[in-house]
Parts: C-alpha cells; structure tokens; sequence
C-alpha cells in the first residue's frame, strides 16, 4: 500500500496529471489508513505552498429571493428557511466590512451576492466602486456574483477586481439532483469568461449532498481542467426548510479524505476549507491543514455562523503554520 502511495504522489508531483482510476485507489488507501494519505497530502501542499496558510473572508452583500433551486440553499427562493432578505449593501457598508476582515488577518476579501446574475446597471456601479476603494486598503478584492459574461468579466477587471469566484456545486453527473433552473455548462462559461478577462479563478463545490465520492472526484476532475488558481471546498451544513435539511453530516474522516484526494489531483492549486467545516470536522479541524489545504474561509458564513478569525490564526500557528499568501 505504501509503495502504490508513494507511485501515486510522485505522479501528482511529476505529471500533475493523476487519473480517476488512480484517485480511486487513493480513496481505498485512505479509508484502510487516513494518516497515511493525509501525511503524504500534506507533503504535496508544503511542497507547492510551503507553510503559508492563507485566508479569506466574506460579505453576504446581497440575501435571499435568489431565483434558483439549489437544494442545499437558503437563500433560494423556492423554499421556507430562517435566511435573511435584504437589497444590495452601500458601497459603504461593503467596505467596512473588507476593513474589519483586514483587521482580523484576512487577505482577501469576497462581495457575494445571491441571484443568478447582478442585472441593474446601479447596482454593477456599487460593486465596482467598492472594488476600487477595497484595493486601497491593502486587502486583495473578490466577487462571487453568479453568472458572468465577458463585457462584465472585462468591467470587473478593469475596476480592479482580483479575484471571481463561481461554484460548480458537484460533479456534473449528481447535478441535475442538486439544480434544475440552470445548465451545467453556464456554470462552466462564467469561469471561463472570468480567465478570459485575466482575472484570478476560484471554483469547487460542496460534498456532502449525497454524492459519491467517484462523483467528488469527477468534480476535481473538471475543476483542474478550468485551471483555477483556488478551489474552495464547502461541506454540507443541512438547513431547515430546505429539501437538504435532513441530510445526515459527513464524517469528519471521509471530508479528510476528500480533502487529501483534491490535493493528489490539483497539487499546485490552493484548496480552500470553507462553509460547514466547523459542524462536520468538529475537534478534527485542525487536521484538515494536515490532509493537505494551504487556505481557509474565516469568520462568518452567507447564512451560518463560522469561527472567529482569531482561532483560526491561533490553529494555524499552533500546527507550525503562518498566515500568508
């Protein structure tokens, strides 16, 4: 086993180009000895990232009514949940909030907006404006604002976003479970319209939904063929109301696992622990720098509570890590 492990890991080093077959047999490796293949994940990271554990933080800048029909959403229009309605925050508002994610050591920070797409042209000058004012306070700006085109891709890059994030959610096969008011494809457009533009991709996806893991894998597949910069990997947190909300919790091993296997297939990527990681990895979250991510989301979530930056650092720093990018 070891020896098929080390094959593997030098492939991923080597070629950067390991198979489903041969991230399969990463999963068998892991669910017979998880340390085993979390330690070698680790090797990969700190041989891509060093000891730099970067961090992100977000603005829920626009809630709820959002059109689609995720199932795991609570901002989705279609069902009854505790999630907070509200327009577009003020420019103002949005700003402030990059200042205080800078105050607790985040280097990037995200705009995201709920909706298919931003429509008015009022609401495009917001975002922009509070794009060009959060690059002058020295912390990297993002947007997740649904699908993009290229005109808006180009405006946003122009006004000096760092940064588009766009989810793909699962693998293609499991995604007419989670979505039916939108295609694939779209999804896959706006990334592609976002690298056109020359600005810096993030896009991953959440486990959890009741997909397989052969399905985890079929979405990293297709997130290394995008070539994103950052892949952020969110785990399910049921909520209520939602057709999700009896969904049982991943074990915190398995989300390890998964972690690991994403480092194995995008060695030199950022994989990013987001949304859910506190409630599904409870006391084995510090692990998860170990099975091989070099980035975390801090602070609050869109609809949930997360962890204060604070012990996030503390985590980070305690594990031999630093803040960094």
């Amino acid at each position: 086993m070891d020896y098929e492990l080390e094959k593997i890991k030098e492939k991923a080093i080597k070629e950067k180009n390991i198979d489903f077959e041969d991230a399969m047999r990463l999963y068998d490796i892991g669910v017979k000895n998880p340390f085993s293949l979390f330690a070698n994940a680790s090797e990969i990271a700190q041989l891509y990232k060093g000891k730099k554990i970067s961090f992100c933080s977000i603005v829920n800048a626009k809630s709820g009514l959002c059109p689609e029909d995720c199932k795991f959403c609570a901002q989705s229009g279609h069902y009854n949940t505790d999630a907070e309605i509200y327009p577009l925050l003020s420019k103002e508002i949005i700003v402030e909030r990059a200042m205080q994610a800078k105050r607790d050591g985040a280097q990037m920070f995200g705009i995201v907006t709920s909706g298919t797409e931003i429509h008015t042209d009022e609401e495009w000058m917001t975002i922009e404006d509070a794009v060009k004012e959060i690059n002058h306070i020295g912390i990297r700006p993002c947007c997740s604002l649904g699908m993009l085109d290229k005109k808006r891709a180009k405006r946003l890059k122009e006004a000096g976003l760092f940064r588009y994030h766009h989810n793909l959610e699962t693998a293609r096969s499991y995604f007419p479970n989670i979505c039916s008011t939108h295609d694939y494809d779209e999804d896959i457009e706006t990334i592609k319209n976002a690298k056109e533009a020359g600005l810096s991709t993030c896009c991953g996806g959440i486990i959890g939904l009741g997909e397989t893991m052969a399905q985890r894998i079929e979405l990293a597949l297709t997130i290394r063929e995008l070539d994103v910069d950052s892949v952020p990997i969110n785990i399910l947190n049921p909520i209520k109301g939602t057709p999700l909300e009896n969904q049982p919790l991943l074990p915190p091993i398995e989300v390890l696992i998964t972690i690991s296997i994403f480092r194995f297939i995008m060695p030199d990527k950022d994989i990013k622990v987001c949304g859910g990681k506190e409630k599904n990895l409870r006391q084995l979250l510090p692990l998860a720098i170990v099975a091989g991510c070099n980035s975390l989301m801090t602070g609050n979530y869109l609809t949930t509570p997360g962890r204060n930056a604070q012990s996030d650092m503390e985590m980070v720093i305690d594990l031999g890590f630093y803040p960094g990018i």
